[in-house]
């Protein structure tokens, strides 16, 4: 592509890790997808500015992407740039009344790591939820009866004109895996300001190890996938829904409905996008079908 070059020699002037043809099966928790035009690791929101500026300018595609947990990566690929938020755009800092500030590329597990060194409680349902702090407010992550929507005091973020703007908890719309920045596709996050109480240290790792315990004996951690494949659907769950229809075990090349919870597609080995999207609408007709409910997928779809 033209644009190729020149994007080259900026990230190279800003510092910017590049690749180009770049599997999006090696950036996804899914590990499928095939090659994007161009990755760029991004290290600050300044840097950040001057690329999408560049992006916008010659109407390349782009998409923001973190640890690649709710992400399912198209066969195909992408016909753009995937912007990287991840280790070089991840810093973290206390503030007064309990507060942290963190950009949006830190971890969930680094965020929730630094929180307990600090005694402050809060976000210990975080834990084990493999992606970054931006991820988890755009789409107001949540497990074990907490959400980011609990802990957020505000954001930063770059509006379509890539200005830097702040925004209240009471602007995000923050509601069920939704919030004003999944409206907006545009907006960018790249800050967070986390409030947080003082509690027992023992205490918030007990209770840390506890539900990464839980994790792993109930999730199918050992095998690739997005998290859970389907949003909970009102007044019921999406994995009572499926194991009511039969579907555990249910396949399309090795996309697998988890033996182990259901509420999980898995990759056994060598599926593809198209294997597991097949799969996912097969579930989706026959919990219809059966019990009237409407399955949504909750990953992302990159194409």
């Amino acid at each position: 592509m033209p644009y190729i070059f020149e994007l080259k020699n900026l990230c190279e002037e800003l510092g910017c890790g590049f690749l180009t043809e770049e599997p999006l099966s090696m950036h996804t928790t899914f590990r499928v997808g095939g090659c994007c035009r161009a990755l760029i690791y991004i290290n600050s929101t300044e840097r950040l500015v001057k690329l999408l500026s560049f992006i916008k300018t010659n109407n390349v595609k782009y998409f923001v992407l973190g640890k690649g947990s709710n992400v399912i990566a198209s066969d195909d690929g992408f016909d753009g740039v995937v912007l990287v938020f991840g280790g070089d755009f991840a810093s973290i800092k206390s503030e007064e009344n309990n507060e942290l500030v963190c950009s949006a590329g830190v971890s969930l597990k680094e965020l929730c790591l630094f929180a307990l060194e600090r005694e402050l409680t809060g976000l210990e349902f975080a834990y084990g939820i493999p992606g970054t702090a931006g991820g988890a407010l755009f789409m107001n992550a949540g497990a074990y009866g907490g959400e980011m929507s609990d802990v957020v005091l505000s954001a930063e973020y770059l509006d379509e004109d890539l200005n830097l703007c702040r925004i209240d908890k009471a602007g995000m719309k923050l509601s069920y895996r939704h919030s004003i920045f999944s409206e907006n596709r545009n907006y960018i996050i790249t800050g967070i300001r986390l409030k947080l109480e003082p509690g027992s240290g023992e205490e918030i790792k007990a209770r840390m190890d506890e539900l990464l315990h839980r994790r792993k004996d109930k999730q199918p951690l050992n095998y690739p996938s997005a998290g859970s494949t389907f949003k909970r659907p009102e007044g019921s769950y999406a994995s009572l829904l499926i194991d009511q229809c039969g579907l555990k075990g249910m396949n399309v090349g090795d996309a697998e409905v988890s033996c182990k919870h259901s509420g999980f597609i898995i990759n056994k080995g060598n599926a593809t996008c198209s294997d597991i999207l097949k799969l996912s609408e097969k579930v989706i007709e026959i919990v219809k079908s059966k019990t009237g409910y409407v399955l949504e997928l909750e990953p992302e779809i990159l194409k």
